[in-house]
């Protein structure tokens, strides 16, 4: 026993012994105009293979470097290149900065490294800037793969597909701005309700996105992927902009530097919106947003970051329209059954953000948000069905607060010689509804019959750590496992105030690995376990269905570059859901899906074909089928099964810029059998813009051939006012049709 630990106590002595008398270089990246840290940053040294990346607050640390002069050379896309000779000494750190000036995007800088793998997509602020974008939530059709469609007047949160879900507006998708959730647990409307309206378009600096499971930061709803908005830190000038468009169609933003120094920075935007859209019934629809951010850096090394934000919207609904009624002449293919749908909703938003880089070099980010929302939506699906008389209107309706803190320390160290990170997060949110109300009404006013009356309290822990490890020049993994607890309770005041809670918890571990051949070739493999969670009013009850059931994933990917000047991403991938019982706001019941499965093909190519000019086209394929029914009747209703978009971009920074892009969804089955079916669309957007000094004119065009086409649709059973049976077919939104809006901004 004594040799055995003698032993044991020399090989350690000896591992220790072989790090002793080493140094480490440590430091951050900034962008030279602004002085925000640059997250993403590959950092090499010279004649060495050594490297990293800049963390998500532009810090890096190489430990384990043998006293010596180095070459340390930083590049990312869209900067200057930079080098700085360091001189590294035993035990001690030496601390670098590289500041980048920005330059002209290209494509064949684009650098495939093990150091580097590409665990996440970006969307720029560019990318924003040149597309036919109405707000923020239109921003997601960005991602390959994602569909959204608006159906309830542009105030309504869209509904989301993605991968062979029909998310609704949010079940299957985080999504998270500045790292505050979007998503709403038990909303008086659906499970996991996301409405981005509030982020204004022009504060976004980009949006991180990634399909699948398998990051251990991203807990509930990221089964089918995640999305964060990151709004800008600071912005480079101030701008003035005015849009106005067909069918009464105003719009009106600002963004003003209040303070701009160093070291810190403060700026306030709003825009203001009003449109009555192509509906046969003017929407009315007005929104308003107020936006305002800190930031400063408080000391050399820790940067706080203070947000504020408020959000109103009202608007009238022409809702969805039955096949019928059109085919009839009863109603116009943009018209209404009951044009007294709409709505209203508002949300305040406080966030901070503190991150410090400790003496040891490690990154310590805290985060405490907070928000206030309230809710308000009248909508009628299946007309006279329930109440021949009267109709089917409802009424959806919550107050609620929610409040969160998250925090994560990273630490860049050495594992058995080789360069790795570890992560140890933390997320905690809490959910206070009050009076979140499914009622009868009619007109708006008329209070028919409540149908649902309650308070949720519902709280949500979770833990993560993960480490990622550089295993050899071409080698990189990261394996990781997050735990998530759930305690849920609901207050029924129309059971005299009958309380009930339910709890429970889930691990779900992650793993990713990435091969990198050379700088042109890479593949990778992700797999890990996930969650969604269900509504606290369908699991409380404790009638069987699961709070948190579980999902499983895999994606197995190469990305290429052929040509200097084109990027290839493909993806084969699977996915298996445990239970897919969804609580239904819209008739205060539970609907029961069972266990799916899905399978795909996502393809993704980028051309630079000149300087300025990008071509893009992204093809994405999904085979979705409930498990244990009948074949023939296993299909999965609305999930897309193929779509693509494409298109061709000029990006300048002045003159001339803009883009001519297609989206294409194909038909889709609306039922179980198939024999519904909800049919595809093509519909081609345009925009051209032109700058000089500080101006730009722009003209946008939706639907450039003025192509008809239903944006969502449901195969609902319904009945009209004069029928005396109900029928189950096509319940659609009609499209955009040709839709033209002229835009003019000034900076100063």
């Amino acid at each position: 026993m004594f040799r055995k630990l003698s032993f044991i106590f020399i090989g350690v002595l000896f591992a220790f012994s072989s790090f002793a008398h080493k140094g480490t270089l440590a430091g951050k990246v900034k962008d030279q105009k602004s002085g925000i840290n640059v997250p993403g940053a590959s950092i090499s040294i010279k004649d060495h293979k050594l490297g990293t990346v800049s963390d998500e607050f532009g810090y890096f640390k190489i430990s384990n470097l043998e006293p010596g002069k180095y070459w340390v050379e930083v590049s990312f896309v869209g900067y200057v290149s930079q080098n700085q000779f360091v001189e590294i000494k035993s035990d001690e750190t030496t601390f670098i900065e590289f500041s980048l000036p920005e330059k002209q995007f290209e494509l064949n800088e684009v650098k495939i490294l093990a150091s580097n793998p590409q665990k996440q997509q970006v969307i720029s602020s560019l990318d924003i800037r040149t597309r036919t974008i109405n707000n923020s939530q239109e921003v997601l059709r960005i991602i390959p793969g994602i569909v959204i469609g608006q159906h309830a007047g542009g105030g309504k949160a869209e509904q989301i597909f993605l991968r062979g879900f029909d998310i609704d507006h949010g079940t299957d998708i985080q999504l998270t701005v500045d790292g505050m959730p979007i998503n709403m647990v038990s909303h008086a409307h659906g499970q996991g309700y996301a409405d981005a309206h509030f982020i204004i378009p022009e504060l976004i600096d980009k949006v991180d996105f990634k399909k699948g499971m398998y990051d251990t930061e991203k807990g509930n709803f990221s089964t089918a992927g995640w999305a964060n908005f990151k709004t800008k830190s600071t912005l480079d000038q101030n701008f003035a902009k005015a849009e106005a468009g067909m069918f009464s169609t105003w719009r009106l933003v600002s963004g003003v530097n209040l303070l701009k120094k160093q070291d810190q920075n403060a700026y306030l935007a709003t825009e203001y919106n009003y449109s009555d859209a192509y509906f046969d019934s003017p929407q009315k629809f007005n929104r308003l947003n107020i936006f305002g951010k800190y930031h400063n850096h408080i000391s050399k090394n820790t940067n706080l970051t203070l947000t504020g934000s408020a959000f109103w919207s009202k608007w009238n609904a022409s809702g969805q329209i039955p096949d019928r009624a059109v085919a009839a002449g009863i109603i116009g293919f943009f018209g209404a059954i009951d044009p007294n749908e709409g709505g209203q909703t508002s949300r305040t938003n406080f966030n901070t953000e503190l991150v410090t880089l400790t003496r040891n070099n490690h990154v310590w980010k805290n985060q405490l948000w907070f928000s206030n929302y309230n809710f308000e939506l009248y909508s009628n699906f299946t007309f006279f069905l329930e109440d021949p008389e009267n109709g089917d209107q409802i009424r959806q309706k919550e107050n609620r607060n929610l409040f969160g803190y998250n925090s994560n320390y990273t630490i860049s160290h050495h594992f058995g010689g080789n360069q790795s990170t570890f992560n140890l997060g933390l997320n905690y949110r809490q959910d206070l509804t009050k009076d979140s109300e499914l009622s009868h009404t009619i007109n708006r006013e008329v209070l028919l019959n409540p149908m649902m009356l309650g308070d949720v309290n519902e709280a949500n822990l979770g833990i993560y750590l993960d480490e990622t490890v550089q295993l050899g020049s071409k080698l990189s993994a990261t394996a990781g496992v997050r735990f998530d607890y759930f305690r849920n309770s609901y207050l029924d005041k129309l059971q005299n105030n009958k309380s009930e809670n339910a709890g429970a918890a889930i691990f779900s571990p992650k793993f990713n690995l990435y091969f990198t051949q050379n700088k042109n070739l890479q593949f990778y493999l992700n797999t890990g376990k996930g969650f969604h969670s269900n509504d606290t009013r369908a699991v409380v009850p404790q009638n069987g269905l699961e709070i948190l059931p579980a999902a499983y994933g895999s994606d197995l990917g190469v990305i290429l570059k052929p040509v200097p000047r084109m990027v290839l991403n493909a993806a084969l991938w699977y996915l298996w859901l445990g239970q897919e019982f969804v609580y239904v706001g819209d008739a205060g019941v539970v609907e029961p899906s069972g266990k799916t499965q899905r399978s795909g093909l996502d393809v993704s190519v980028r051309y630079q074909i000149y300087k300025n000019l990008f071509a893009d086209l992204d093809a994405n394929w999904a085979k979705p089928r409930a498990i244990g029914e009948p074949e023939g009747e296993n299909l999965i209703p609305l999930a897309v099964r193929f779509t693509s978009i494409g298109g061709i971009t000029l990006k300048n920074e002045s003159g001339w810029n803009g883009s001519l892009r297609y989206r294409y969804v194909a038909d889709r089955p609306a039922n179980e059998d198939g024999s519904v079916v909800a049919k595809g669309y093509f519909v081609s957007d345009g925009l051209v813009n032109y700058s000089w000094k500080n101006k730009s004119l722009g003209l946008s065009v939706q639907n450039i051939f003025n192509t008809q086409w239903k944006e969502t649709q449901f195969s609902t059973l319904s009945r009209l006012k004069n029928e005396t049976d109900a029928v189950e077919e096509i319940c659609f939104t009609p499209g955009t049709p040709f839709n033209a809006r002229i835009v003019f901004s000034i900076i100063f």
